[in-house]
């Protein structure tokens, strides 16, 4: 069984800044892609950033330059460093980990429950 917890979400002023975090714990053998989702109510759930095994890193167009995604591998945790942040950033924030079995695995995502992030503005 593989969780995924977020935190660090909350209510910030547009400007600020707001890191999260996602622990992935259970039992796997490594996790390769680690990525950041958000959702608002009634739409879909759009990729945000993502950062692969090698520590090449992808960002949506509407991120790029004000978010940071970075991982720690040791510590099996992922963070958003979410800088600059506007009202349109408001959302459920989801990570996801694409976690390995075996080195041979072609991986399974998994989700966590999602934090809250509201920018007032």
């Amino acid at each position: 069984q593989v969780q995924l917890v977020e935190s660090g979400g909350g209510l910030v002023q547009a400007g600020g800044s707001l890191r999260l975090s996602c622990a992935i714990s259970g039992s796997f053998h490594v996790i390769d892609t680690m990525a950041w989702y958000r959702q608002t109510p009634g739409m879909q759930r759009d990729l945000v950033a993502r950062i692969f095994r090698n520590g090449d890193i992808d960002y949506a167009d509407s991120v790029n330059g004000r978010f940071t995604i970075s991982r720690d591998n040791a510590k099996n945790t992922v963070y958003l460093q979410m800088n600059s942040l506007q009202f349109e950033d408001t959302a459920a924030y989801y990570c996801a980990a694409d976690v390995l079995q075996t080195d041979w695995d072609s991986g399974t995502v998994y989700f966590g429950r999602g934090t809250q992030v509201t920018v007032s503005s």
